[in-house]
């Protein structure tokens, strides 16, 4: 008989109020030639996965099952494994395969190549009990860390890392950040152990109430203007009204780094207002394999306080839900159910 196992699938794309996400049982996947089988100890809630149960990306295959920041120990392996054992913890991210061999991968780009596969959009994710993915796919990650805490790291942290580097932010910088979620609360921590001041600008009292704990010079309202003119900001928030007041927080020459996969539309932006003295914005796909290494050695040296709420699989509408309705403080994350 094929085992098999519970995990939440993408129906009918539709707001998360309208529960998009069934549950299933489902086969336990076998993992082929280079994959490993890992049984997941914990599964990151991304705003990613929102975006896909509503519809704002578009489903690449009927019922997938969404999750692409997962953490899990290794139970199975296929042919041809290098670097991994059972037993292994490793974490799945949301970049899961390239071709390896079109000009962006081989320019150190594969972030933005043609072929580019993603976990819980080309193929099943971490809404399950198992999940598989290519050995050379699949990251080390550090110690001291929870199985829930490193979750986040997956997507939150290697995505917001990324999204901070294409800022540009100066040794010392004055950064601005708007929307202060699960992958804000990460990217702050490590422009704050770089020595930049960071003020963030969020809707939401209590994330207000978390950045300041964590060490940021300011914490105001979503519209307001920071302290001090920015040398560089990030918009984690998928507002496209945002872009020109950050922009207009900008000093010369700052930089404006989009994160995220989805932004609703941009206001029509006044040259002089926005973009002279060579202020400028720059989005955010995805990331390497290299950003993923770089961000988690960094977590390993500088330990990050990674701000959880924690659902049961179970619950994984419920999460859904709550991320949706902003009620979910720091990164909503699934854990197996008893």
């Amino acid at each position: 008989m094929t085992p098999t196992m519970i995990g939440w699938q993408v129906a009918t794309p539709a707001p998360a109020a309208a529960r998009p996400l069934r549950r299933a049982v489902v086969p336990v996947p076998e993992p082929a030639v280079g994959q490993v089988r890992l049984r997941v100890a914990a599964c990151g809630v991304c705003r990613t996965d929102l975006h896909l149960a509503e519809g704002d990306l578009p489903p690449r295959r009927p019922g997938t099952i969404p999750g692409h920041e997962v953490v899990g120990y290794v139970d199975a392996l296929g042919d041809d494994v290098d670097g991994a054992a059972i037993g292994d913890r490793l974490g799945i991210a949301w970049l899961r395969e390239t071709d390896g061999a079109c000009g962006y991968c081989r320019r150190g780009a594969e972030n933005l190549c043609p072929a580019s596969r993603y976990t819980g959009w080309d193929a099943d994710g971490g809404y399950a009990e198992y999940a598989v993915v290519r050995a050379d796919y699949a990251y080390q990650l550090p110690a001291g860390y929870s199985d829930g805490e490193l979750a986040p790291l997956l997507c939150a942290g290697i995505v917001g890392f990324r999204a901070l580097r294409r800022a540009e932010l100066p040794p010392g910088g004055r950064l601005g950040i708007y929307g202060f979620g699960a992958s804000a609360h990460l990217a702050a921590q490590v422009a704050l152990a770089e020595g930049a001041r960071v003020h963030v600008m969020t809707r939401s009292e209590a994330a207000r109430r978390l950045a300041l704990s964590l060490g940021a010079s300011s914490a105001s309202g979503a519209y307001e203007a920071p302290p001090e003119p920015l040398d560089a900001a990030v918009l984690f928030a998928p507002v496209g009204d945002l872009v020109p007041v950050a922009l207009r927080a900008l000093d010369r020459g700052g930089t404006l780094s989009i994160a995220g996969i989805h932004l609703s539309d941009v206001p029509v932006l006044n040259y002089q207002q926005h973009l002279f003295q060579e202020r400028s914005v720059r989005s955010t796909t995805a990331n390497t394999r290299a950003d993923g290494h770089e961000f988690l050695e960094i977590a390993g040296r500088h330990r990050l306080a990674v701000t959880i709420t924690p659902y049961p699989l179970d619950r994984a509408d419920d999460a859904l839900v709550d991320l949706a309705a902003d009620r979910v403080n720091g990164a909503a994350v699934l854990f197996p159910s008893d």
